[in-house]
């Protein structure tokens, strides 16, 4: 299978997760937008949706299914999403597409989280993938020195603003053993919004997407 193939195929494999006549959270990114074109084919199967980000959103009206704010939800059963890189213990970075504090504020208030991979993004170590990090613009060179203190290569990422109005900071040249650690002192510089690490809150589950067909992982 292509890349692109996989990424329908694991969009396909989530729909299984999918609680009749809940609702469902979904993420950002070319992964979730396969998962999003699923999902309306099942729409009148589901209450309806949370989005991570403002393009979700549109994609998912689009498609005509409804879209709540979290805030309106008390309960959440699953949310779906992609990874930028995913390892055994299913702890992930995220935030290539800059949704990285919305898909961390669904995903802590979903009950599962089902992460849609293919096998590009399965790793032994994080850290290949640079770390996005979102930066409240008035702290920008304050994170940018305390990022580079750790050991990597922070790089602003030009002429990308979030959706909450806040700059991405990459920061390359990281090898995330302690991935629970990392996510959690980044998240204690002042400036930062948050972290691409989730790792305090991993996937409970990976549909990978593989040439021999999508593979079911939990944490190992």
């Amino acid at each position: 299978m292509t890349q692109d193939e996989m990424k329908k195929a694991v969009a396909r494999a989530a729909i299984t997760y999918v609680v009749e006549g809940e609702l469902v959270g979904v993420g950002t990114g070319s992964t979730a937008n396969c998962f999003i074109d699923e999902l309306a084919l099942i729409r009148h199967r589901v209450r309806g949706t949370v989005a991570s980000s403002e393009a979700s959103k549109r994609r998912l009206e689009g498609h005509g299914l409804p879209v709540l704010e979290l805030n309106d939800v008390e309960r959440l059963p699953i949310y779906v999403d992609g990874a930028d890189e995913i390892n055994a213990a299913m702890q992930m970075i995220k935030g290539g597409g800059g949704a990285l504090t919305r898909e961390k504020i669904v995903a802590a208030v979903a009950d599962m989280f089902v992460c849609i991979a293919d096998q590009s993004k399965r790793v032994d170590v994080l850290g290949r993938f640079p770390l996005p990090v979102e930066v409240i613009p008035m702290a920008l060179r304050h994170v940018l020195r305390q990022l580079a203190a750790i050991g990597g290569t922070p790089v602003l990422r030009e002429g990308f603003v979030t959706d909450n109005g806040n700059l991405i900071v990459d920061v390359a040249g990281l090898e995330i053993v302690d991935a629970v650690g990392l996510e959690t002192r980044i998240n204690q510089i002042v400036g930062v919004v948050t972290n691409g690490l989730f790792a305090s809150r991993p996937a409970d589950v990976c549909l990978l997407g593989t040439a021999a067909g999508v593979q079911t992982l939990t944490a190992a």
